[in-house]
């Protein structure tokens, strides 16, 4: 009896050595707000500061091919069988669309804002960059590493570098920049040239002269009151 009473206290004492030790509710509190300072602070700026603020340089863009900026990868869940595409084309949805075997999309409605179309077919959608790969090439990306374009050409840590746009609408943007192309629908261009800043200044992406002198014609016109909020990637 007494090797039986002791058997126990020994797998009692086993357990609780087991259970993992939680700190109490202050530390617990403080290690929130540790992790919170973790993540950089947005900053939040008007578009002409904004525009301001970009470093001015000739682009280049020797050595580019789409193939230096992997895409699309497993998203930031990697365990619901969606791409980063497919999940922006979710986050997106004004009605979500139901979800097959595969992530396939069936259903569903988007709104194209560049061109202000009514989608329902997931088909005629691209997961468009806000900042093209090729521009983000001229801008500053050519000199990172490929883990940094990957994580660039997968952005969904800022909900302005990915977009879902029609088909026809993105091919004609291309890899333009605001010299050379703005949304046809003049409502949303300063929208627009907002995120194209904010994605500028999110990445440290720099601009050329025209680009600047376009972004300028916007930032002291009808776009004066627009607000930019970016938070950068280190």
């Amino acid at each position: 009896m007494i090797k039986n009473l002791m058997r126990g206290l020994g797998a009692l004492s086993l357990s609780l050595a087991l259970v993992p030790l939680l700190p109490p509710p202050a530390a617990q509190t403080a290690q929130a707000a540790q992790a919170a300072q973790a993540a950089p602070a947005a900053e939040v700026t008007t578009l002409a500061d904004a525009v301001g603020l970009l470093k001015v340089t000739e682009e280049d863009r020797a050595g580019y091919t789409r193939a230096s900026f992997r895409h699309w990868t497993a998203g930031e869940d990697a365990t619901d069988g969606c791409d980063t595409a497919a999940e922006v084309l979710l986050a997106e949805a004004v009605v979500a669309p139901a979800v097959g075997t595969g992530c396939k999309l069936a259903g569903g409605r988007w709104t194209s804002y560049f061109d202000g179309q009514e989608v329902t077919d997931a088909g005629s959608l691209d997961v468009a960059h806000t900042v093209a790969l090729g521009e983000a090439w001229d801008s500053g990306a050519s000199a990172w590493t490929a883990g940094r374009r990957e994580a660039y050409a997968n952005d969904q840590g800022a909900d302005v570098s990915l977009v879902a746009v029609t088909s026809r609408t993105n091919r004609r943007k291309s890899d333009h920049d605001p010299a050379d192309w703005m949304p046809p629908s003049p409502e949303v261009q300063c929208r627009y040239t907002g995120e194209w800043v904010s994605t500028k200044l999110r990445w440290q992406l720099t601009a050329d002269d025209r680009e600047l002198e376009a972004l300028k014609v916007y930032a002291e016109g009808p776009c004066e009151d627009t607000i930019v909020r970016y938070a950068p990637v280190s």
